[in-house]
């Protein structure tokens, strides 16, 4: 079996003839940047042959990488196969991730009365006169006889009371005993709210008794290289069982490394955490308790539930108190899920009296709508071009992406993530990019970029040789290669602007569908809510400019940050947040916006550049 070395990581593993360099990456516990499930289109699951042979390229190969890297080793890992010892440079790339967790924790003062309770006692001592049995006798003096107990605390309780001089803590959600601890730890009463992304998995330790966020932690979601949305995911989960515990493993792994990681931050201990509150989209959701999530992708996109679901950790393998609860908050409809009822919570959209819509935008663009006392929802198939996948040279949000564009003074002002090399473009750089070609005259309202060859009074002199023809169409060179990371020209193509069109068209569509729906004129808003990371970076300017919102005063478009954990967060810390959560789904009003011709004519009118 051929053993393969992972550098400068230093992981060594040995896998079967003919294992996929990407899944033998995976197994090596290393990320991997690959958006379209191996399929080889995407280009992005670049690594460096160091010692061994690689083989021809491939067909993808050669149109993805530069005859430059080819000629150094560079290959697609999901094009290669593992048939004799090799040795494979990992590209080490700073966690897009890492820049979501400044987001969190943005609810001030939550409520604090969370649904565990910890109760310290100190029981008499047995006697020949007083032979009450150890578990009656506590839960007399908690004055809880109604309680029941977890069967691993009853079988340790004898000895725990005896070694304890008979002083013992119980922690109870509802009317059930979940632990039973030494001493009084009344003051150790710990949760975990998880927001479960497609792209992003993140988790933030609170003190339940303050309602405090103490840690926050997150890691990509290493379901990743079955494909970055979610109907790859529901197609390789409906493949078999094993497939969907596969997916479910990889999940629970990454959510077990956040634990780990807030819990290494605060020296809290993992018996003394005792619930967690999860939100997700309806996939996610499904993927994360092992439900199988076929039925979602056909119409009519039915999932397996939708209430909120409630399990011990134990049976998720969770690395908290065993006997902790996982809840997982209602999901809104087959596409609407859980994730946009915690933007609904944070933003108390279900208590204002206010016009205000909600956009988070993401692969799946979910959008609220608050007016005339309706809520209504609705969730539009943006495509993963907003995370920078299905771009030529897009890629998530870490160092070196082009996250800024702007047309000042005549000329272009680029900026990357710590100001490093180029080395792609990021969502929010994609934005702005095409923002600042529109400025600059070079797009026209369709999307096209101007060919200077066709149209030279329309191109000034200096910009002619920035526009060149390849082979998908016109490219506009953002970043030379004189001054990128691989020494390559970062572009954005006219395909980048397509997918960007259709991407930014279905949000501003669906949009358009809720205010129809409500009977409201898009200047009748009062405010546009942008959630999510990718809403708190996108420059508001940009986004007017391109059409992906209306023509509204800037002012009026508020990012409100990782909304969705918020609502996680503030569900885990307090019981009437729950409530309200459990009874959202009743009330928001749910549109299918597949089945609705009017939604296809808006959308080919929102495909175009300015409105």
């Amino acid at each position: 079996m051929p053993k393969i070395v992972f550098i400068p990581q230093n992981k060594e593993i040995t896998v079967e003839s003919g294992t996929n360099l990407l899944k033998a990456a995976d197994q090596a516990g290393l990320y991997v940047e690959g958006d379209c499930a191996g399929k080889g289109t995407c280009g992005k699951c670049k690594v460096k042959i160091v010692k061994g042979d690689g083989g021809n390229p491939t067909k993808a190969e050669q149109k993805h990488l530069s005859e430059k890297e080819l000629s150094e080793g560079w290959i697609l890992s999901c094009q290669k196969k593992a048939k004799e010892d090799l040795t494979i440079e990992v590209p080490v790339q700073k966690a897009a991730y890492l820049r979501k967790t400044t987001l969190a924790g943005g609810v001030e003062d939550m409520e604090a009365d969370p649904m565990v309770e910890k109760i310290a006692v100190k029981l008499s001592r047995p006697a020949v006169k007083d032979q009450t049995a150890d578990l009656e006798r506590l839960l007399q003096q908690l004055e809880r006889e109604d309680l029941s107990v977890e069967l691993r605390e009853l079988s340790k309780l004898p000895g725990m009371l005896r070694d304890n001089n008979y002083s013992v803590t119980a922690a109870i959600i509802g009317k059930r005993i979940i632990s039973i601890e030494p001493g009084d730890t009344s003051d150790q009463l710990y949760g975990i709210a998880f927001d479960i992304g497609t792209t992003t998995i993140m988790g933030s330790l609170l003190d339940l008794q303050k309602a405090e966020v103490i840690a926050v932690a997150a890691a990509t979601n290493p379901q990743n290289i079955y494909g970055a949305d979610v109907i790859s995911r529901i197609n390789y989960a409906s493949e078999g069982e094993d497939e969907l515990k596969m997916l479910q493993k990889k999940v629970i792994e990454a959510a077990n490394e956040i634990i780990s990681d807030l819990l290494k931050q605060t020296k809290v201990a993992k018996d003394r955490v005792y619930e967690i509150v999860a939100v997700g989209n309806t996939t996610m959701s499904h993927l994360f308790m092992g439900v199988d999530p076929t039925y979602l992708a056909p119409a009519p996109f039915i999932p397996a539930y939708s209430r909120a679901l409630e399990v011990e950790a134990s049976e998720l393998n969770l690395t908290i108190n065993p006997a902790g609860r996982v809840i997982f908050l209602p999901n809104i409809a087959g596409y609407v899920g859980s994730d946009t009822l915690g933007v609904i919570l944070a933003t108390e959209m279900d208590q204002n009296s206010s016009d205000c819509a909600a956009i988070d935008i993401g692969t799946n663009g979910e959008l609220v709508l608050a007016a005339n006392g309706r809520l209504m929802a609705c969730s539009t198939a943006a495509g993963p071009a907003f995370e920078g996948a299905q771009i030529k040279q897009g890629m998530r949000a870490s160092a070196g992406a082009v996250e800024a564009v702007q047309y000042i003074d005549n000329d272009f002002k680029i900026s990357t993530i710590d100001d490093a090399p180029a080395r792609g473009i990021c969502g929010s750089g994609l934005i702005d990019a095409a923002a600042a070609l529109v400025d600059a005259g070079l797009i026209n309202a369709t999307g096209k970029l101007i060919n200077p060859e066709e149209n030279p009074d329309q191109v000034p002199e200096k910009f002619k040789t920035r526009l060149k023809q390849a082979e998908g169409g016109m490219e506009f060179i953002l970043v030379s290669g004189g001054d990128s990371e691989s020494g390559e020209d970062i572009v954005l193509s006219q395909s980048d602007l397509r997918e960007l069109q259709l991407a930014k068209g279905a949000i501003y569509a669906g949009l358009k569908i809720l205010l129809k729906e409500a009977e409201l004129k898009e200047n009748d808003l009062d405010k546009i809510l942008l959630a999510g990371a990718f809403g708190n970076y996108v420059r508001k300017e940009s986004a007017l400019t391109i059409g992906l919102l209306p023509q509204l005063s800037p002012e009026k478009i508020v990012a409100v940050g990782n909304a969705a954990g918020d609502g996680s967060r503030m569900a885990l810390a307090s019981k009437k947040v729950r409530e309200r959560a459990f009874g959202l789904p009743e009330i928001v009003e749910h549109l299918e916006l597949s089945t609705r011709q009017d939604f296809q004519e808006i959308f080919v009118d929102a495909l175009k550049f300015g409105q």
